[in-house]
């Protein structure tokens, strides 16, 4: 069943007052989904069906026409999201990027996001992504079910890591394990490319720890907040309290994303779970803009 947030001004209000509370000219979001319109359809009828990897209900609060879905960002005080989309298959991420690149001519303030597979001609399209302006990839460990490590990507990591271009990659075993998802894998592939500007999606859920400790050990690995810490997460995937200290540690590494539109809650839930975690306005202000800001150099 699709729970769509009709209403707008109720929606929208407290993520405004959350941004202005705090003096931001407004929030940047690492992890929104935007992708053609046949395979959202394909990603809303999954968690729909509360597929087989979820096993839980799972509404769609925004389940809204593409445009809708732009201008209610727009309305929360989002000046800057990304595309996220990935592939499940080889022969899909070169169509994906082509969307991509004209989502984001049509969008200025997107981000321009594009994404690979392990396939021989990953390195061209990845090349021609960059070349085009893409400012952020995505790789989708779970649901591409492909190593990190596979060496048909190593060429992509070595462009990525030379260009300095950041990857968000969903790599922890939440919200359910796949064959090649972990802290391991992607160890590995740091321990080859140690200079990889790499962003854990979800705080690396469930395996908070093992992911933060690699955001402390390599300069340009990052983690971004996406459903982590809010009540829908912690009831699984809890976040052990007694790690928040990392959390502070951590406090230059850590983006806001939000998982948008394809989150069981109101957008403001992601930033209500910043905010019960207690760790400061000064916290908050790094994590829902400066550092993103800083990444992406956005004024």
């Amino acid at each position: 069943m699709a729970h769509t947030r009709t209403d707008a001004a109720a929606d929208i209000a407290p993520v405004r007052r959350f941004f202005d509370g705090l003096g931001l000219p407004g929030l940047i979001d690492v992890h929104t989904h935007f992708m053609p319109d046949n395979v959202m359809d394909k990603v809303w009828a999954y968690f729909d069906a509360a597929g087989p990897k979820i096993g839980r209900a799972w509404p769609i609060t925004y389940r809204m026409a593409e445009d809708a879905r732009v201008e209610r960002l727009r309305a929360f005080g989002v000046v800057r999201f990304s595309s996220m989309l990935y592939p499940h298959k080889a022969d899909m991420a070169a169509w994906l990027n082509s969307w991509a690149a004209d989502f984001a001519a049509r969008t200025p303030d997107c981000l321009h996001t594009a994404t690979f597979y392990p396939e021989p001609s990953a390195a061209d399209y990845v090349t021609k992504a960059l070349d085009a302006g893409a400012r952020v990839f995505k790789s989708h460990i779970q649901v591409g079910e492909y190593s990190p490590v596979d060496p048909l990507l190593d060429p992509v990591w070595g462009i990525l890591e030379d260009a300095g271009v950041p990857t968000v990659i969903h790599a922890g075993s939440g919200p359910a394990p796949g064959t090649f998802t972990g802290p391991g894998p992607v160890a590995e592939l740091l321990a080859r490319h140690p200079r990889l500007p790499l962003i854990i999606a979800h705080m690396g859920m469930p395996e908070y720890a093992e992911f933060m400790d690699l955001a402390a050990r390599y300069e340009h690995v990052h983690l971004d907040t996406t459903m982590a810490f809010t009540r829908f997460v912690e009831e699984q995937m809890p976040f052990a309290p007694e790690a928040r200290p990392r959390l502070k540690d951590l406090q230059h590494k850590i983006l806001h994303g939000s998982d948008y539109p394809n989150i069981p809650y109101p957008y403001i839930e992601s930033l209500d779970a910043l905010t019960r975690l207690e760790l400061g306005d000064d916290w908050l202000r790094d994590v829902c803009h400066h550092n993103a800001a800083r990444m992406f150099g956005i004024g």
